[in-house]
């Protein structure tokens, strides 16, 4: 009776360890977070007294996804995220950032809209903006306004 309660014994902390091996790796993941940057901030001067577009790469190297729920600026009574496909422009209330990925907004694709502009932004000025995610803290980035035309594959 003590060899067979001793067998129960073992057996039972075997998969009390096993159970906390799948935990362990649960947490693991779950612990696993996005690791956030923004880069190629830029938005072409507004030909519009009251409406801007704004371009932006959000990177992220952590092994888990996020989520890009919101856009604001002192700069814009409202900022709206939008996807263009076909030429069709749609807004969006939140965009995918995978992990070991990039979300990307640039002209003739996904793109930020600035509206009710509250003063008319000039090249050479910045305007501030607060991205929020799902899950991330909130980043803060400035964005450089350029010339209406401004194209970042040639810098002009």
């Amino acid at each position: 009776m003590t060899r067979r309660r001793a067998v129960l014994t073992t057996a039972a902390l075997a998969g009390t360890l096993a159970l906390a091996g799948c935990s362990g790796s649960d947490s693991g993941s779950g612990s696993a977070k996005a690791e956030l940057s923004v880069s190629g901030t830029y938005m072409p001067q507004p030909v519009s007294a009251d409406m801007a577009a704004g371009f932006l790469t959000i990177t992220n190297k952590g092994g888990a996804k996020d989520e890009l729920t919101s856009v604001s600026s002192h700069a814009a009574g409202q900022v709206t995220m939008h996807s263009t496909m076909g030429g069709a422009m749609q807004e969006q209330n939140s965009f995918a950032i995978p992990a070991h990925g990039q979300l990307v907004f640039k002209s003739g694709g996904n793109h930020l809209m600035f509206e009710k502009l509250k003063r008319q932004p000039k090249q050479g000025q910045t305007v501030t903006v607060k991205l929020t995610f799902a899950k991330s803290g909130p980043l803060t980035v400035e964005m450089p306004v350029k010339s209406a035309t401004y194209n970042p594959s040639t810098g002009h």
